[in-house]
């Protein structure tokens, strides 16, 4: 198995077992200090603010898209700010008080500009690694393979 895949893997058990036990645990801490009502209301209190959030950033994300793409712009931040919302977004809609709280630090203004560059190294790191031929490893392509012997011919000169 490879780093990558171990790493991937690792990530998924800490996505799929680790934070629903992770927000079980915060929510009935959250219900024992407040009450199962108020806990409740706070959950949809969350998700109606995180719902506002969303809508508003979204829009001023898809504003700036538009913006950048009338200037002829490479619209690099204006995409990275909307993928960052969607995540966002998608973890205020998980139940839970720990993925709504990183949901809304995707989401602020504020805060955005330290995740975008995260995901920026992220994505580099990615492309060059897609497009950088391999010498070594699985994936190693043969560089003779890659030549073409050949004559170009132009039709026009041909007598």
């Amino acid at each position: 198995m490879t780093a990558r895949r171990r790493r991937l893997s690792w990530l998924l058990v800490l996505l799929f077992l680790v934070m629903p036990l992770a927000e079980l645990f915060v929510i009935i801490q959250v219900g024992q200090l407040i009450g199962v009502w108020w806990t409740i209301l706070l959950l949809i209190a969350d998700s109606v603010i995180g719902a506002w959030i969303v809508r508003r950033e979204g829009a001023r994300a898809w504003t700036a898209l538009q913006n950048a793409l009338a200037a002829g712009k490479m619209p690099s931040t204006e995409i990275a700010d909307g993928a960052l919302i969607l995540l966002g977004g998608a973890m205020m809609l998980t139940p839970g008080f720990v993925t709504d709280i990183l949901g809304v630090v995707l989401m602020l203004p504020l805060t955005r500009p330290f995740f975008r560059r995260i995901l920026a190294t992220v994505v580099q790191k990615r492309l060059v690694t897609a497009t950088m031929p391999s010498t070594f490893g699985p994936r190693a392509r043969p560089t003779n393979d890659d030549i073409v012997t050949g004559e170009v011919v132009d039709k026009d000169n041909l007598s």
